[in-house]
């Protein structure tokens, strides 16, 4: 198997769309190689990046972030796996926030979550005459804050 992959493999193998990859790249997030025609081809280690950018994403970083952390892999050589897991361990105070922020979510869907509207039956008494607005724009319930009693 040929360590330099097409910019199709990479989206196939990886589920990201050649768009994103190109963006990526862009971005500095991800690097490719040129062919003797300009097409793009990405060494096999490349995967491991588009998964970390994949998942730091879905934990909530920004792509200035994930590009932060990626600056911070060894330059010239293929992280190994230290370099990968020193990089996600500084997550876990965000995968705990939103692990509590989905909590919030699930809890919320059948209660009133202080967003101003009023029209399940407990926002009346969760939430009378919308005094969650005095804490402050959005479903403040969901955000994190108390209703006052």
């Amino acid at each position: 198997m040929s360590s330099l992959m097409t910019i199709s493999a990479v989206a196939k193998r990886s589920g990201v769309a050649a768009s994103a990859l190109r963006y990526y790249e862009d971005r500095g997030l991800i690097s490719s190689e040129r062919a003797g025609s300009g097409h793009r081809r990405y060494q096999r280690a490349v995967l491991r990046r588009i998964a970390f950018i994949v998942f730091a994403q879905r934990v909530g970083l920004t792509l200035q972030e994930i590009s932060d952390e990626l600056s911070k892999l060894p330059a010239g050589q293929v992280p190994r796996r230290r370099d990968w897991t020193r990089l996600s361990s500084t997550w876990t105070g965000r995968i705990d926030e939103r692990i509590a922020e989905l909590e919030r979510l699930r809890a919320g869907l059948t209660q009133c979550i202080g967003c101003g509207c009023l029209s399940l039956d407990r926002c009346k008494f969760a939430n009378p005459d919308d005094r969650a607005a005095d804490l402050g724009p959005g479903p403040r319930y969901w955000l994190g804050d108390r209703p006052a009693r």
